[in-house]
């Protein structure tokens, strides 16, 4: 049976949590980060690597083993929400208005981490305690690749937003470049997943399950949001049962893409990437967006960072290999942005500027990392050298692009946020 304290420790569990992230998010503020990465920092302190070190038995007596699972499914809730809203904000005009430069800042920001993450791979598997024993070489070269290789787009798009530039060429550049990396950047860990399972009839069924879901997404969820959207302009109100429709399927889809041996966060980008943009979609994001970012997405934080231990980091050798790591991924993704802006005729300015938001990697990293030690493809003494590559990358951030690009604008000189969402 089930302990019927778990309930009450839960509801515990997140007020501290709240509590700890609107702290160290004030502190953050302070020093010109925002709150995505106070909440990030947040979940690493609750974890054994501070909380559990300073105090350990009270840090386990407030987050014991039995409370993760729930923990866990919040969690999951929360991210497929959020990567929703994520889709609702994918905007493939920017791609299209920006496309020479931003597929060869993007294909810079892939190739050359993917090369330099791969080699790490390839070097780190035959020393052992980095990966699962019956993970193959090439499994392990793309899940790093896709680690060095991936984007903090959402963080990315609110540093713009946040400094005026979502209208400016700097900032639909580097939108346009963080989207396709992204995109990338999940395929290829699709990719992963789908290979695996040690059977190639289940990774047949992902990798076929996943073009089924985005052909329905496509010719059927589309369609459908459309007639929904045209209904709800219509009648100058989104209806309850719009809103229920749309959550029906995104279950549906969260479902259908976890059941195929993707994962449920797959199913929820590409649906909210489909909706068209209207009424609905605004109301959607009005209505989900502020209960996820300050309630949900700050457990998934604090679940991860239950699972990252710098006690794991414990040798010479290791944090070798993490100040490697950290090395690669700032070389291979900031140096090859830079280089690729620079060559398609961006200034020296902005090109900087790009490089600096492109290195950060943020929750989307998160969110990869996580799923590769829930699918047991790497340990948890990789799985926390990578979540310190991606806090380090991520605070550099907002920092470095001040330093090289400058200050964000006075805000009534900032573009309102329709105006940012207009094509």
């Amino acid at each position: 049976m089930s302990d019927p304290h778990i309930p009450a420790l839960f509801f515990l569990q997140v007020g501290i949590i709240l509590l700890v992230c609107r702290l160290v998010g004030w502190i953050a503020g302070r020093f010109g980060q925002p709150q995505v990465v106070a909440e990030m920092v947040a979940g690493f302190l609750i974890g054994p690597s501070f909380f559990g070190w300073v105090a350990p038995d009270l840090q386990a007596s407030l987050f014991p083993p039995a409370t993760r699972g729930v923990l866990f499914v919040v969690s999951q809730v929360g991210l497929v929400l959020y990567m929703f809203c994520v889709g609702l904000e994918f905007r493939t005009d920017l791609m299209a208005r920006h496309a020479r430069r931003a597929a060869a800042v993007s294909i810079a920001g892939i190739v050359a981490p993917f090369v330099l993450g791969g080699a790490l791979a390839l070097w780190l598997l035959p020393a052992g305690g980095f990966f699962a024993e019956n993970v193959r070489a090439y499994q392990a070269v793309l899940f790093v690749g896709a680690a060095m290789s991936i984007t903090a787009f959402p963080m990315l798009a609110r540093i713009i937003y946040e400094r005026g530039m979502a209208g400016t060429a700097i900032g639909s550049l580097a939108l346009a470049a963080g989207a396709i990396d992204d995109a990338c950047a999940w395929v290829i860990l699709a990719i992963v997943l789908g290979t695996f399972t040690g059977s190639n009839a289940t990774a047949l069924v992902a990798a076929g399950g996943g073009l089924i879901y985005v052909a329905a997404a496509v010719l059927g969820a589309r369609p459908f949001f459309a007639r929904v959207n045209a209904a709800a302009e219509c009648g100058g109100a989104v209806e309850p049962w719009m809103m229920s429709a749309v959550l029906i399927m995104l279950a549906a889809a969260a479902w259908f893409t976890d059941l195929t041996g993707i994962h449920a966060v797959f199913g929820a980008f590409t649906l909210g990437a489909v909706m068209p943009r209207g009424i609905v979609s605004r109301e959607l994001q009005r209505r989900i967006e502020p209960l996820t970012s300050a309630l949900l997405v700050p457990l998934f934080f604090v679940y991860s960072g239950l699972n990252t231990s710098v006690g794991l980091v414990n040798t010479g050798w290791l944090w070798l290999v993490a100040g490697l790591v950290f090395l690669a991924a700032c070389a291979g993704k900031a140096l090859a942005c830079w280089v690729a802006a620079r060559l398609t005729g961006a200034n020296n300015r902005e090109a900087l500027g790009v490089a600096t938001l492109m290195n950060a990697r943020g929750m989307m990293e998160l969110m990869l990392l996580n799923i590769g030690l829930e699918r047991g493809l790497i340990t948890p003494t990789l799985f926390t050298i990578l979540v310190m590559m991606a806090i380090a990358t991520t605070l550099m951030a907002s920092p470095l692009f001040s330093y090289f690009y400058g200050r964000e604008r006075p805000a009534s000189d900032r573009p309102s946020p329709l105006a940012a969402d207009t094509p």
